[in-house]
């Protein structure tokens, strides 16, 4: 049997009225794709009716273990060389996919749906995913259109070299997405439409927004540290600067706390140069067999 070049993985947890109309369209304008659905312990029918509209295989997880973890199980059992993430809730419309799949043909190792803004959710969920996509952007160096679209092609050996750093929750994309660019990987973007999902989120916007934010600053720290320890260190060593010119214009002294701060400082910035080179060694080697 010949290896299918492109797999579609569609996490879905209680989507079983959704992939009722996505799947078999998505089957109709990629019959040579694999389709993968992975079943996140939904307590519906959602295995049972991707098994009889076109799927290809259904991986199911014993109880709910989180869209990222979904992610994980359906890029270990794809085939394909190029995998299509997609979310299940119709969303993402199937007429898209050619689309990602031709800017990847094109040379890019990762192309993202990146939504308009008419197709954001709410006016808050536009400007929390404002705040992320502009704190990545200063994070990576590279502009960051869409930080949390699960909607993405990407070559398959590539993203698996990254699969132990992703976590188990909603937060997949925004940890990929810096991880490629870090690792010096072409990245681009796909302007798209997002319809209304149908059925009921899975997302909770402090929760998960805290969640968001708090994993922009780890990856950061792993692949760019030195845009997160500089600037902290540079704060200590103003604290510092402004408390010795206080006591000196009142006291004429030089105090332990100033001392203390300037020494902070110093070692966070020292932190932040050793952080670097662990992080420059992790990618001294990003070449991969697989096309």
């Amino acid at each position: 049997m010949t290896e299918p070049a492109i797999s579609i993985v569609l996490p879905a947890r209680n989507e079983a009225d959704n992939l009722n109309v996505l799947l078999p369209e998505l089957r109709r304008l990629h019959p040579n794709a694999e389709i993968i659905v992975v079943d996140d312990g939904s307590a519906d029918e959602t295995a049972a009716v991707a098994s009889t509209q076109g799927a290809d295989r259904v991986v199911r997880h014993p109880y709910a273990m989180g869209n990222g973890a979904a992610i994980k199980s359906g890029a270990r059992a794809a085939t394909g060389h190029i995998i299509v993430f997609m979310d299940a809730d119709g969303q993402h419309q199937p007429k898209d996919v050619s689309q990602l799949l031709t800017r990847i043909g094109q040379g890019y190792d990762m192309v993202v749906g990146a939504r308009e803004a008419r197709s954001q959710a709410s006016l808050g969920r536009l400007a929390a995913n404002t705040l992320y996509n502009q704190l990545a952007s200063w994070v990576t160096g590279h502009a960051v259109r869409d930080l949390t679209s699960g909607f993405r092609a990407i070559r398959a050996a590539r993203f698996r070299r990254f699969l132990y750093l992703l976590p188990n929750g909603f937060s997949y994309p925004t940890t990929i997405t810096m991880a490629f660019f870090r690792a010096g990987y072409a990245v681009d973007y796909l302007p798209i439409e997002a319809l209304k999902r149908g059925g009921k989120s899975h997302v909770r916007p402090l929760r998960d927004g805290l969640r968001f934010l708090l994993i922009i600053f780890k990856i950061g720290t792993l692949y760019s540290p030195l845009k997160v320890f500089v600037p902290a260190s540079a704060v200590f060593f103003a604290l510092g600067l402004l408390r010795y010119v206080f006591t000196f214009w009142h006291n004429g002294t030089f105090t332990n706390m100033s001392v203390l701060l300037f020494i902070t400082g110093t070692l966070v910035f020292l932190l932040g140069l050793i952080s670097e080179q662990i992080a420059n060694l992790m990618y001294a080697q990003t070449d991969d067999e697989a096309p």
